[in-house]
This record gives C-alpha cells, structure tokens and sequence, in this order.
C-alpha cells in the first residue's frame, strides 16, 4: 500500500507562478525522492512539480488554488515545504 501526502494552497503573490518563481520551485521539489504533483482545483490540470515546463503550463495567476501532492519516502517533507513556498508569495514582495 503507498500512502500519499497532500496540501491546498492559494498562489498569493501578485506575479502568480510565473518563469523565475516556477524555477524555483522545480528547484525545491526536485530536492525530494518522492513523486510530486501540483494541480489546478479549478480544472484539474495535473503537473509533475520537477518540471519546469510543465508548472509554467499551470498557468497559475494570482488567486489559484493548487493540490500539491507527495508520495514517497519524503512525502510529508516535500508537501510542507512546498505549501510553505507558496504560501509566502513563493518568495517574493
């Protein structure tokens, strides 16, 4: 049985998650063995969040509630740091 992490969070920056935020995050998340994924809660569009190409095609604004899901030996790490990235504007302002 594989158990599974996840975590709502708002995009609250006024930038959204846009090229050098999104960097950064592909950067966080790539520093965990389990599996992550962000998805839009509005459309269910689904992303692995090591890929940069695919967390700029989220096309996440300002006000975008995003699922980050972990599953893996890390999960519970990997769901907490990136909800607390995002949450804090993913850095910036």
């Amino acid at each position: 049985m594989t158990s599974m992490r996840q975590a709502t969070v708002t995009v609250a920056n006024r930038l959204g998650l846009h090229a050098r935020a999104a960097a950064r995050l592909v950067g966080l998340a790539s520093r965990y063995q389990s599996k992550i994924t962000l998805a839009r809660l509005d459309t269910g569009h689904q992303v692995d969040a090591k890929s940069i190409f695919g967390v700029l095609l989220l096309a996440a604004t300002e006000g975008t509630e995003l699922m980050v899901t972990a599953s893996g030996v890390d999960e519970d790490d990997a769901v907490e740091a990136i909800r607390c990235f995002i949450q804090s504007r993913l850095g910036e302002e």
